[in-house]
């Protein structure tokens, strides 16, 4: 099994005394039933697990009444095998019954059900579902209020890591150099540009990640890139609506073209059809966000904090929501490349940069970018935390950050900006830090 960080959040969720249903959000096949399943197998001594894309006639459950004893009598009915226990007052290291509601999009009366359930108090509730967020199947009465939620993505850099079997007291070493501003020595820096290069190859799916685990073969693991993006065009065709399939379709394959074969990765609409505009597109765009398909990075016209109070709404970047999707829209060639570190220089920053708003987004930052037409003054990535904005340059070479420089410089309100490149640590004195490519895992 796959080490993942979410473990960590399901089990600060079980110990909680009055605990709400979690929801458990994330596109198809980043992890989320495989890993609710393995957590709750350790920590329940029974687990009902009703998933309602593979058993539709589970639905028949919640198409009455949705108070919770007349939930859990047609559930001991369906399920006679359980007990259905309730949690008792005293808390115990493993508790009696999880339920667990899985593909919940596909019932909306079960979606509102979670209201009831975190009411009643007695029971552990997570649901988990990929398209939670668009129009299909909304449920009539959602339970605002009444859930928390986790958000999974595939594998980020460090999970890969220790897939690799690299130790966590190695990624330590590596997380105190990025705190100090510490040069790595030469032997571990080449070591981490390597593995960083085979997770630029295989992106964060945990499929990919296992297959090449398995096999040690960068064409088993194109395969597998090659099947998921097949399931994620069925998903756009089967949940999208009659007007956005063929468009919100034609938007995600452009994503290759929009990011590794032009140097503005702007997203263009000509790039998705000749002559096409932004009013035929634009709700294709909000469709693959709200399916957790893909994110958007908005251009801004000032760096100050709250960058959202300056956005371009219509200047905007797309990125695929992992890498391995990405790589998929691209020929085999493209792996082999980025593991041997000769891209193309016209692909080059585009992959780079796609694999920075990788590691960013699973880290939880709203992306924005800085881009000036009229100087050609650009900031591939600005991020805010504490009430800071960070810029964030990436450079797939070693060529100085002119733009980050003169940005820190001229912006009395920018404490620090970071340089990522493939090279090592450095620190200059107009407060731009340079770090290795690597080390965008702890930002």
């Amino acid at each position: 099994m796959l080490k993942r960080k979410a473990i960590d959040q399901l089990a600060a969720w079980k110990a909680k005394d009055k605990k709400k249903c979690l929801i458990v959000q994330g596109a198809r096949q980043v992890g989320k039933t495989y890993l609710i399943e393995a957590f709750a197998n350790e920590n329940y001594e029974e687990v009902l697990s009703v998933n309602f894309k593979k058993t539709p006639s589970a639905k028949e459950i919640f198409s009455g009444d949705l108070d919770t004893e007349t939930l859990l009598r047609a559930l001991k009915f369906r399920y006679p095998g359980y007990r259905l226990e309730p949690r008792p007052q005293m808390p115990s290291v493993k508790a009696p019954t999880l339920l667990f509601f899985d593909e919940i999009q596909e019932c909306p009366e079960a979606i509102t059900s979670l209201k009831f359930w975190t009411m009643d108090g007695r029971y552990d509730v997570i649901a988990s579902g990929s398209l939670l967020g668009i129009d299909y199947n909304r449920a009539s009465s959602y339970p605002v209020g009444y859930v928390d939620y986790l958000m999974m993505y595939g594998l980020d850099f460090e999970e890969f890591l220790w897939a690799q079997g690299i130790t966590q007291e190695s990624v330590d070493v590596l997380r105190d150099a990025f705190k100090e501003r510490r040069t790595m020595p030469e032997a571990i820096h080449s070591e981490m540009m390597r593995q960083f290069r085979t997770f630029m190859a295989l992106g964060g799916m945990p499929e990919v990640v296992q297959r090449f685990q398995d096999t040690g073969d960068f064409k088993a693991a194109d395969e597998t890139q090659r099947s998921i993006l097949t399931d994620y065009l069925y998903d756009i065709a089967h949940y999208a609506t009659a007007s956005e399939k063929i468009k919100a379709e034609k938007c995600f394959l452009s994503l290759g073209r929009q990011l590794l074969d032009k140097e503005n990765h702007k997203f263009q609409y000509k790039e998705v059809e000749k002559g096409a505009r932004a009013q035929k597109y634009l709700t294709s765009i909000d469709w693959l966000t709200r399916a957790n398909i893909a994110q958007v990075s908005r251009n801004v016209s000032k760096i100050q904090f709250d960058l959202e109070d300056y956005q371009i709404d219509d200047n905007f970047r797309v990125y695929p929501t992992d890498l391995s999707l990405l790589l998929a829209m691209r020929d085999f060639s493209l792996k082999q490349q980025i593991v041997e570190n000769s891209i193309l220089d016209n692909t080059k920053g585009g992959m780079y940069e796609s694999v920075a708003a990788d590691l960013l987004q699973k880290k939880g930052y709203v992306l924005h970018f800085y881009r000036d037409e009229k100087t050609k003054r650009e900031i591939e990535f600005l991020i805010q935390k504490d009430g800071q904005v960070i810029p964030i340059e990436i450079k797939a070479g070693r060529t100085p950050a002119k733009s980050l420089t003169e940005v820190v410089k001229a912006n009395d309100r920018v404490a620090y900006a970071y340089k990522f490149l493939d090279g090592n640590v450095g620190v200059s004195d107009t407060g731009v830090i340079s770090m290795p490519l690597y080390m965008l895992m702890f930002v």
